[in-house]
């Protein structure tokens, strides 16, 4: 625009410029000296048409201008019109997509409420006779609401009546409308933190598995297409994630510290088992967590489960070779070995093993190691009812022998103590007696009781109390004497169904 008004104020001097270039020609035609040929009527024609010529220039350029901002504008209207058309199918399309999107997840919503009725229709529905029948019924709602910390809560607020809450889980369970999920919230504790290592954790740790062993039962009592509903793939991807995050922590047990007894292994163990995933570990790694959870009494059936028969021997080996006879008779009689390991000369075995270990200059650590060692070899006889194989007379006789020893040089001891006497003052000891010469043996004071009382206490090696659930399986039975015991029967029952 401005460089259009400047060549306009630059035509309109034009006018003026040819005056004065006119006035300056007269001026030099009066002094010339010679006659010029050409005229200053040419010269002005000249420069009027170039004056012309410009302004007609100039005129078409304005026009073309004005063509050019009349054409912007319109293609400026055409482009708003364009846009707002675009603006108005794409908010149609939105919603035409939101509205298919609401229906999509309306029908996955119902599809997912018929999917869990239909799981929680195909468990046996509790009636209101089953939840009176119940000395818990609390479990039940607990169940219901899928309330797994309150689950966890009312077992550890009620300990005392954990025999029959864990009877009455596995009932409860079939209340909640996805019991596979209900039990996989309860792990959440499991590694609450690696700091806390207390009663609390411990207790937290416990009923963690116990509710993995209820959910067994369960699924136990229920028909193939049913466990396949409890244990869905949703389950068992959300139970494969947690294996996952345990199973480097295992990494941490001490094998020797755990003493077969190890919560972490039997955990993980337990959730490979019951929810039938794919650990990630080949055979050979599940066979080193099987020590650690040997004297647990869940680990023969849950060796069966995972496909660790055939591979018992060797683990029996290794608890032989480290010294742990006694768990390897457990499993020797609970997979019917007993061709290939003698359980009696295991037992002996253990017995010399504990006699050579003892150190001569310290004979009372020796006795009271090899009297442990004796009970523990009695206690598992006559877990397994192995009396005829090996007679526990023996054993008990040994036992009197070695207390007996242990009374006697107590006595010595006592007697070669040095008596001090406070003195008095008239100079006569406190406690001073004349001396006897007609004294009996003093030893006959400290006469051990002629008849040994021997009781039935727990020995050495002892499952805990807590670690029992009410089973669901019969007793197993070996090739020997009948009703061996009762160390590993009463094992958990578990469907080839849901192994995958």
């Amino acid at each position: 625009m401005e460089d259009t008004q400047s060549v306009a104020t630059l035509l309109e001097s034009t006018t003026a410029k040819i005056q004065q270039l006119q006035k300056a020609f007269a001026e030099l035609e009066g002094h010339r000296a010679l006659t010029l040929n050409m005229k200053w009527k040419q010269i002005e024609d000249h420069f009027h048409g170039l004056e012309k010529n410009l302004k007609r220039r100039f005129t078409a350029l304005e026009d073309q201008e004005n063509e050019f901002k009349k054409k912007t504008i319109q293609s400026q209207q055409v482009l708003k019109n364009r846009q707002a058309d675009v603006l108005a199918k794409e908010e149609a399309s939105l919603d035409k997509l939101q509205g298919k999107r609401d229906v999509g997840v309306a029908a996955i919503t119902r599809a997912l409420g018929t999917h869990r009725n239909g799981r929680a229709n195909n468990i046996k529905k509790l009636t209101e006779d089953d939840v009176k029948a119940l000395s818990n019924p609390q479990l039940v709602k607990l169940c219901e609401k899928m309330d797994s910390g309150g689950l966890h809560k009312f077992i550890s607020d009620n300990r005392r009546n954990l025999a029959s809450i864990k009877e009455e889980i596995p009932i409860a369970l079939r209340a909640a409308v996805d019991p596979g999920g209900l039990v996989l919230d309860s792990l959440g504790g499991f590694y609450i933190s690696d700091a806390i290592k207390n009663s609390n954790l411990l207790g937290v740790r416990r009923t963690c598995i116990m509710l993995m062993e209820c959910l067994s039962i369960l699924l136990a009592n229920l028909d193939v297409s049913t466990v396949c509903d409890v244990i869905d793939d949703d389950v068992k991807e959300r139970a494969k994630a947690i294996a996952e995050e345990w199973k480097p922590k295992l990494n941490d047990i001490d094998v020797d510290a755990s003493n077969g007894n190890s919560l972490e292994a039997h955990a993980f163990l337990q959730l490979v088992a019951t929810f039938g995933i794919d650990s990630g570990l080949v055979q050979d790694d599940l066979l080193k967590l099987i020590p650690m959870v040997c004297r647990r009494r869940q680990t023969a059936d849950l060796c069966r489960f995972l496909g660790l028969s055939e591979k018992m021997p060797g683990v029996i080996n290794v608890l032989v070779n480290s010294g742990r006879h006694i768990d390897a008779v457990n499993l020797v009689i609970s997979f019917e070995l007993t061709e290939q390991f003698s359980p009696v000369w295991l037992l002996k075995s253990y017995l010399n093993e504990s006699r050579r270990q003892s150190s001569p200059t310290a004979q009372n650590d020796a006795n009271e190691k090899e009297v442990s060692a004796l009970k523990c070899v009695i206690k598992c006889i006559e877990d397994h009812k192995l009396e005829n194989h090996y007679p526990l007379d023996p054993l008990q006789k040994r036992i009197l022998q070695l207390e007996k020893a242990k009374a006697e040089k107590k006595r010595a001891t006592e007697v070669s103590k040095p008596q001090f006497k406070r003195p008095r003052a008239n100079g006569v000891a406190a406690g001073y007696m004349p001396r006897n010469t007609n004294y009996t043996r003093m030893t006959e004071r400290y006469a051990p009781p002629t008849q040994y009382m021997y009781d039935n206490r727990p020995y050495g090696y002892h499952v805990p109390a807590e670690n029992h659930i009410q089973s669901f399986m019969g007793g197993v039975t070996y090739n020997m004497a009948p009703n061996h015991g009762s160390y590993y029967v009463n094992g958990y029952q578990y469907q080839a169904a849901y192994i995958h």
